[in-house]
């Protein structure tokens, strides 16, 4: 039976990837090149749980605030200094450079809670230089947002490394350790993967903006994901601080 659950735990996880690999693909091709998420996609082969969140809500409003809440019910002695925020069907539409009216007044109060550099989206669209040569869509956001957008070279879920570095240069946000970071995102495989691998915390924003019949085959297919992996006793692996090593 043990033989029999895992076979069809690595055939679930195998036809996941590889199906999301083979669209990311066609993506580099005629869409918004993402060769990070193709390459590292081929993680959850060997560790499936680093698509997986440590708290997850149905959208943007219902984040806890601070969002240490959604952590410590768990027992958890979590500190939470800064917030990397996706965009994308998390606080916006794709095409958007707003933040989604409804979730105004919620935006206002994360800000509130982690002002200056503390909140930093971080978007595989603005700020991506790849897709956002110039930096306008960056700029647009930062000037109807009030927050600071990351230049990044690496798209999510590689781009780990660029976002310490920013935290470095800016000593005033208190980060001095991945566990210090909360990541805000709608996707598994870029934002929760990107968590994991930076050794940060995962928000999931499960629902978010669009309609689930309007979404993309990629978001679709995660939901799945998680639901599987789950219902089979896989978590989030927890973050470590560098102190404990």
């Amino acid at each position: 039976m043990r033989v029999a659950r895992a076979s069809n735990f690595l055939s679930t996880t195998i036809h996941f990837t590889q199906n999301i690999t083979v669209i990311n693909f066609r993506n580099c091709i005629t869409m918004n090149l993402n060769l990070s998420a193709s390459l590292n996609i081929t993680r959850l082969f060997f560790k499936p749980s680093l698509c997986l969140p440590h708290h997850t809500v149905s959208t943007f409003n219902d984040l806890p605030i601070p969002l240490e809440k959604g952590l410590q019910k768990d027992g958890r002695k979590v500190e939470i200094k800064a917030v990397v925020l996706d965009k994308d069907d998390c606080f916006a539409y794709p095409d958007s450079i707003e933040v989604y009216g409804p979730y105004q007044t919620h935006f206002e109060k994360l800000r509130q809670a982690y002002p200056g550099r503390k909140l930093l989206v971080v978007s595989n669209t603005a700020g991506a230089t790849s897709w956002d040569k110039n930096m306008k869509l960056a700029s647009e956001v930062e000037r109807n947002t009030g927050v600071p957008v990351l230049s990044h070279s690496v798209k999510k879920p590689g781009c780990g490394e660029e976002i310490m570095e920013y935290f470095q240069k800016h000593p005033e946000t208190g980060v001095t350790d991945p566990a210090h970071i909360a990541f805000v995102g709608d996707r598994l495989t870029t934002d929760m993967m990107l968590a994991n691998m930076t050794g940060g915390w995962g928000f999931w924003v499960r629902d978010g903006v669009i309609p689930l019949e309007k979404k993309s085959i990629f978001s679709r297919a995660e939901r799945h994901l998680s639901s599987f992996l789950l219902s089979r006793g896989i978590q989030a692996p927890e973050p470590r601080s560098i102190f404990e090593e």
